[in-house]
C-alpha cells in the first residue's frame, strides 16, 4: 500500500504547480492560466487544515482568492474563444457572427491581461515565497509529532461539511434547467472534489471511485456553464448592434438557439448522472461521524 502523506508533503506538492505556472501565466499562455488558477483553488482547500495561525491562514487565503478572482477573467475569455472556434469548425454559415465575437473576445482578453501588471506578477511571486515558507515551517521535526495529526480530523469534518452543501444545492436545483442554481451545484461539487482528492493523496492513492463520478458531474457542469456564459456574452453584444447590422443579429440568433440546444443535452445527461452523485454522497455520509458543531466551527 503507498505510504500516507504528512501536510508538508501535500503543500509541496501543490506548492510546486503553483509556482512552475507563473511565468507562463505573466505571458498570458492558455493553458498557464488555467493550471495557475486550478494550483491556487486546491492551495485554498488544503490551507485551513495546515494548523497554521490564524492571521497567516487568513492572509494567504485572501490573496489566493485574489488570484483565483483575477485569473478567472482570464479563463473566461480563454474558454469562450476556445467554444467560439469549436462553432467555426462545427458550422460556416455563421462565420461573419462568429468572427465578430472572436474579435471582441480577443480585445477583452488583451484587456484584461494588461490591467494584470507587473505589479500583480511581484506580488504573486511573493506569495509563492511565504508559502514556501510555510512549507519549512511544517517540515521542522516538531511539526511532524503524532499529536500533530488532528489535521486529519479536519479534513474529515471539511468533506463531511462540503458534501452536506452539494446535497443542498442538489436539492435546490431540483429537475428543472435553472443555470444559476446549476452553477451553484457546480461549485458545490468541485468543492467536494478537491476535498475528496486531498483525502485520497494524503492516504498515498491517487483516484477513487468518488473522486471519478465528482469529476465526471464537475466536467458536465462545467461544459453546460461555460455554454452558458457564451449565450450571455452573445445576447450582450446583440443588444449593442446598430440598424444595419440585421444579419449579425439572425446570425447570432442561430448560435444561441445551438449553444441552448446543447445546453438541454448537458442538463439531461446531468439529470442522468445525479443518482450516481447521490450515491457519493450516501457512501461519505457512512463514514465515521463528527459532531456537528464541531464541523461548522472547524471545517470551513
Amino acid at each position: 500500500m503507498p505510504p500516507s502523506k504528512d501536510r508538508y508533503e501535500l503543500l509541496r506538492t501543490r506548492l510546486r504547480r503553483f509556482t512552475r505556472m507563473l511565468h507562463g501565466a505573466q505571458s498570458g499562455d492558455v493553458r498557464a492560466v488555467h493550471q495557475m488558477r486550478v494550483a491556487s483553488r486546491r492551495l485554498r482547500e488544503l490551507l485551513p487544515i495546515l494548523q497554521i495561525d490564524a492571521v497567516t491562514g487568513q492572509k494567504l487565503e485572501h490573496h489566493l482568492r485574489k488570484v483565483t478572482r483575477l485569473l478567472g477573467t482570464l479563463r473566461e475569455l480563454d474558454v469562450m474563444a476556445t467554444l467560439i472556434g469549436e462553432l467555426r469548425a462545427r458550422d460556416s454559415s455563421d462565420h461573419v457572427a462568429l468572427d465578430r465575437l472572436a474579435d471582441l473576445v480577443a480585445d477583452a482578453r488583451a484587456r484584461a491581461l494588461g490591467r494584470l501588471g507587473g505589479k500583480v506578477w511581484k506580488q504573486l511571486g511573493r506569495l509563492s515565497d511565504k508559502l514556501g515558507r510555510v512549507a519549512v515551517q511544517l517540515n521542522a521535526p516538531e511539526s511532524r509529532l503524532p499529536q500533530r495529526r488532528g489535521w486529519r480530523w479536519a479534513l474529515d469534518a471539511r468533506i463531511a461539511h462540503r458534501a452536506e452543501r452539494l446535497d443542498a444545492t442538489l436539492r435546490a436545483a431540483g429537475a428543472v434547467y435553472l443555470p444559476e442554481r446549476l452553477h451553484a451545484v457546480r461549485i458545490a461539487t468541485k468543492k467536494l472534489r478537491y476535498a475528496v482528492e486531498l483525502s485520497v493523496e494524503a492516504a498515498g492513492g491517487r483516484t477513487s471511485a468518488d473522486l471519478r463520478t465528482l469529476k465526471r458531474s464537475q466536467q458536465v457542469l462545467g461544459r453546460m456553464h461555460d455554454l452558458q456564459v457564451l449565450i450571455d456574452f452573445v445576447r450582450s453584444v446583440q443588444a449593442r448592434l446598430k440598424s444595419p447590422e440585421l444579419a449579425v443579429r439572425r446570425s447570432s440568433d442561430d448560435i444561441v438557439r445551438g449553444l441552448e440546444n446543447s445546453c438541454r443535452r448537458l442538463h439531461a445527461r446531468h439529470l442522468r448522472e445525479r443518482p450516481a452523485l447521490r450515491a457519493v454522497l450516501e457512501h461519505l455520509n457512512a463514514r465515521p461521524a463528527v459532531d456537528a458543531r464541531a464541523t461548522a466551527r472547524r471545517a470551513g
